[in-house]
């Protein structure tokens, strides 16, 4: 009901706002139904993916029908106690998570380069 009142004004949204949401601090066991339940209060969701490598456990990203529906999660849902963890829910940004990736790459890169060489980094 708070999303009709944010569509009738002409509210224009920061650039960062978009459908799709980061949440992470998640507790590692929660099922999909459990995220549907907690997220599909606030609108209709169009997707969930919950990670499950040793790299992305706790996170999920929720994709949200609309932008609206997932401004009105993420004031709700920010600091939200499940399973004694406060979720901590932010607007998915492409350009901070391809850096990520890029240093991950990079670093990756970097290892092999130096076993190819025999290159070590530790102090003799």
């Amino acid at each position: 009901m708070a999303t009709i009142s944010l569509r009738k004004g002409n509210t224009r949204l920061p650039p960062e706002v978009n459908r799709v949401l980061y949440v992470r601090n998640l507790p590692f066991n929660i099922s999909s139904e459990e995220m549907y339940d907690i997220f599909g209060k606030y609108g209709a969701i169009r997707q969930i993916r919950i990670g499950t490598n040793k790299d992305t456990r706790g996170t999920a990203f929720v994709v949200y029908e609309d932008i609206y529906d997932a401004k009105t999660a993420v004031d709700h849902l920010s600091g939200f106690n499940v399973a004694n963890r406060y979720l901590i829910v932010l607007y998915y940004q492409q350009a901070k998570m391809s850096k990520k990736f890029d240093q991950k790459k990079k670093e990756d890169e970097l290892a092999k380069m130096q076993e190819k060489y025999g290159v070590s980094t530790k102090d003799k």
